[in-house]
């Protein structure tokens, strides 16, 4: 199979929503699973294997800067001590690629609050990290053979 350059999915066409709302002003987002490994030698071998013992979900939501939206969602809950977990659904969808890939995060954490970040000739921008335990895949785009 030759991969057809127009079969790549493009971000340009991402959507994300957060607790069910449209985030028009959505640049960009990832979502990564890191996995946790304890070593484990084994005898009569001499590299060092591992097993999984666990897992951490971190990703990141990139805003243009339009709304207070951040803030309107987590400052007052930050400054009360409140744990607020919310849910995320990225869709991405190019209308050349193969299909469709839709993914809910269900309980983003995020990690800190940006209440001030502005310069002179330079576009406003949002980067807002998150932790995660728990996700589901909803649409996926299976292998194809050309």
């Amino acid at each position: 199979m030759t991969l057809q350059a127009s079969r790549v999915i493009n971000g340009t066409h991402g959507e994300l929503w957060l607790d069910g709302d449209k985030v028009s002003e959505a640049k960009g987002l990832n979502a990564k699973v890191e996995k946790e490994k304890e070593d484990v030698p084994v005898c009569g071998k001499l590299g060092i294997d591992s097993k999984t013992i666990g897992y951490k979900g971190k990703g990141s939501v990139k805003l243009y800067k339009v709304n207070s939206r951040m803030m309107l969602k987590i400052s007052d809950a930050i400054k009360n001590g409140e744990e607020v977990r919310l849910q995320i659904l990225s869709a991405l969808k190019d209308p050349a690629s193969y299909g469709a890939e839709r993914v809910i995060i269900k309980d983003a954490d995020f990690d800190d609050l940006t209440l001030i970040d502005w310069e002179a000739k330079k576009m406003g921008e949002v980067e807002c990290p998150f932790t995660f335990t728990d996700w589901d895949l909803i649409d996926t785009i299976e292998p194809k053979e050309e």
